[in-house]
């Protein structure tokens, strides 16, 4: 198996812009992946995810906007520890939106697991369960967008 990146395709019963704003938005990200978010709207917005009690051994990890064209993309860089992320210290999730048969064709990509210089049992490890968690939160952006845009 290769561990390059991960990919999922997902409609989503609702509109481009609902879509953008669960993506982009810290309020709406905090309700289908991680216990609380804090960032910025705009490309190069640093930011923090966290997920769980950080003091009962959850984690904090740095997150930086890397570009956000409303209702069409939103890109972040994560699990980085230097304050700065780049390409070869962090990894970089891309939402890509098009408009599809009266909802939204969202294409999810996470990539830079290579290129962050572990050894393959880390790069196997990370990819593993950074799979799994997309496989459970994925699921749960598209619940959360779709509650959204029935409510507008």
């Amino acid at each position: 198996m290769e561990y390059g990146s991960i990919e999922r395709e997902l409609f989503v019963n609702a509109s481009p812009e609902v879509v953008f704003d669960v993506v982009s938005n810290p309020e709406h990200v905090k309700e289908w992946w991680s216990d609380d978010a804090e960032f910025g709207p705009g490309p190069g917005s640093p930011g923090w995810l966290t997920f769980g009690d950080p003091a009962a051994g959850g984690d904090r990890v740095r997150f930086q906007v890397a570009d956000a064209v409303p209702h069409t993309r939103f890109a972040f860089r994560w699990t980085h520890a230097d304050p700065d992320a780049a390409p070869g210290n962090s990894n970089l999730v891309v939402f890509e939106l098009t408009p599809a048969d009266g909802g939204t064709m969202l294409r999810f990509s996470e990539t830079g697991f290579r290129e962050r210089g572990w050894a393959e049992a880390k790069v196997k490890e990370v990819h593993d369960d950074h799979t799994s968690g997309w496989d459970h939160f994925l699921p749960q952006l598209v619940t959360h967008a779709e509650r959204i845009g029935a409510d507008a």
